[in-house]
């Protein structure tokens, strides 16, 4: 029966990658801003076909509100068919909702906390909270694109770095305003929160070493980690410490990273996020998912995902993947098969893992970091690393993604 199973789901795929080729010419063709999307919103969704597994998120790109990837009508006609879950891979971070204008205003009229403005998220929160979809919040705290002004004396650009005491109230006040603002004018479309990003270093000489945690102290080679250089190695916990103080109850916080899977950086980070759960302000961690067409190892071999995902499920906690991206370096047949193939193997891990599938892993939530290559707002841009290409149609990996959830199906069935 499985063996019939299997025949039966690659002749579907079969069918529908080339339906999907050939386009659809007839009159219940499904067109939208000049993109015939019938193909990509045919078909069982993947946020159902992995329901008993995890939530299914995608990335919203864009560098400013003009490219929001919620201003295009086709590309949200198809999140709203594949996805529950979404992320903004930009438009949330600190550097969009900080306004240093105000904070200066603020400063020199004897109030000294800073002044945010999240004009750059209401496209995405609105989109939210119209179509029932969630979204994880991206990123609270973050060494990269924090702009430097918020750690120098009045908000100014050629001020000295503040003390630790008022860093740390500027932390504060900045992470109980983010979370207040969203959960009052959008209650419960946030599901959790990248409370801290990329905190943890493996690479000699750019991480402390007294706490055990290798909090990074640079990054680029040269450029400090301002958050490290004012604040301390407890920066990461006290982010957690007013993020738990503010966040509502059923709002999850993450430590999220990249390269998780490296051992040396796996053991620190399960040091970091063990002594976080210990004192109750953490509830899952994130795994950035940027990988190519050999590295990391999947299922064994070098770097490989489900060691990581085996040894962060002993703290118990949720796994989210966060950022699955997988770079082909090209575009023809031969290489987006081989991504099909990666793509498939990391489902078939995730799923494998997941304590929906018998593992040990807490997995509640899997984002593919954008929906289409060659990404409509972009005029240069040449990704290859996404379910859909250029034309909103699915690629060999949306088939192989699907068809792993599809073949699960079948066998509970």
């Amino acid at each position: 029966m499985r063996r019939i199973n299997r025949i039966l789901l690659v002749s579907l795929a079969a069918v529908l990658l080339i339906a999907a080729t050939i386009g659809y010419a007839g009159a219940d063709a499904i067109v939208v801003d000049g993109y015939d999307i019938t193909a990509s919103v045919s078909g069982t969704p993947l946020k159902d076909a992995y329901s008993d597994y995890f939530m299914m998120g995608v990335g919203l790109n864009g560098y400013n509100v003009e490219t929001d990837t919620v201003n295009s009508k086709a590309m949200t006609e198809i999140i709203k068919y594949h996805f529950n879950s979404v992320t903004y891979s930009n438009l949330m971070k600190p550097v969009y909702f900080l306004d240093q204008n105000g904070s200066i205003r603020n400063h020199d009229a004897g109030n000294p906390e800073p002044a945010v403005t999240f004009d750059s998220a209401i496209r995405g929160m609105e989109f939210c909270k119209s179509t029932g979809i969630k979204m994880r919040g991206h990123v609270l705290v973050w060494h990269t694109q924090t702009p430097d002004w918020f750690f120098r004396e009045g908000y100014r650009d050629e001020g000295e770095y503040v003390d630790r005491e008022t860093m740390l109230a500027r932390l504060e006040s900045y992470i109980r305003q983010v979370l207040e603002f969203f959960q009052t004018e959008y209650p419960s479309v946030i599901y959790a929160w990248d409370v801290v990003n990329e905190a943890v270093e493996n690479g000699w000489g750019n991480y402390e070493t007294e706490s055990g945690f290798n909090i990074r102290t640079r990054y680029d080679g040269t450029k400090i980690n301002p958050w490290y250089a004012v604040i301390g190695v407890d920066y990461v916990e006290k982010a957690f410490e007013y993020a738990r103080r503010y966040a509502d109850p059923e709002v999850k916080l993450f430590y999220n990273d990249y390269n998780t899977f490296q051992p040396s950086k796996t053991q620190a980070i399960y040091r970091l996020v063990s002594h976080l759960k210990e004192k109750g302000l953490i509830d899952g961690i994130g795994m950035q998912g940027y990988m190519d067409l050999s590295y990391p190892g999947i299922e064994s071999g070098r770097d490989n995902l489900k060691d990581a995902l085996a040894k962060f499920a002993e703290l118990g906690l949720e796994i989210h993947i966060t950022e699955l991206s997988i770079r082909t370096n090209g575009s023809s047949e031969e290489l987006f098969r081989r991504q099909a193939q990666r793509y498939q193997a990391v489902f078939n891990t995730l799923a494998e893992m997941d304590t929906a599938g018998g593992g040990p892993a807490n997995i509640t939530s899997v984002t593919v970091f954008g929906l289409m290559d060659n990404y409509l707002f972009y005029s240069d841009d040449t990704t290859t690393t996404r379910l859909f290409d250029g034309n909103l149609q699915p690629k060999p990996a949306f088939y192989s993604v699907l068809g792993v959830a599809e073949r699960l199906n079948a066998q509970v069935d």
